[in-house]
């Protein structure tokens, strides 16, 4: 398996809500060689290079600063809002979060397989919305922006899987 490789969402995956209601669901996995806690992961994702360059960004056109702390508060369950998403709904070994305007959808989910190695699950949803004739669509400026929003998350889940390759303390 390639890291970032796309992947059909597992049963138990919180995002077969979006799916099964027509949304856009996307999903991607990696693997790494370690146990990895669903906090542990989501403090990673949060808080990778890449991420950090997103958050950057809200803070300056949205007005939605986040702190590496708060990154792993979430990922405890201390707080359930972060950056431009509020926690959705929350499992033991995921999360789901919606992003301020309601459009856009983030979750996350690990599953162990064995007892060193850990697959990682990164995925999206966009709700759809109604056009002028009635129609569900996508819209603007989600749907020119579909290639550029597949190949970013596999670069966002490359980055967390990389943290747990390169850093055995986390």
């Amino acid at each position: 398996m390639k890291p970032g490789e796309s992947s059909e969402l597992p049963p138990t995956a919180l995002l077969h809500r979006y799916r099964d209601a027509g949304a856009y669901t996307d999903c991607y996995i990696a693997e790494v060689e370690a146990r990895v806690s669903h906090a542990a992961y989501v403090e990673a994702f949060y808080t990778t290079f890449v991420f950090k360059l997103e958050r950057l960004l809200l803070k300056w056109l949205v007005s939605k600063p986040s702190t590496d702390g708060e990154a792993a508060r979430l990922a405890r369950g201390e707080i359930d809002s972060f950056a431009a998403w509020t926690v959705e709904a929350r499992a033991p070994d995921q999360l789901l979060m919606a992003d301020y305007i309601g459009r856009t959808r983030s979750w996350l989910m690990v599953v162990p397989l064995g007892e060193a190695r850990t697959r990682l699950y990164f995925g999206s949803a966009v709700v759809p919305v109604r056009d002028p004739s009635g129609n569900l669509t996508l819209g603007l400026p989600f749907r020119p922006l579909l290639g550029f929003h597949k190949l970013y998350s596999r670069v966002l889940l490359g980055a967390a899987r990389e943290k747990f390759t390169t850093n055995s303390s986390l």
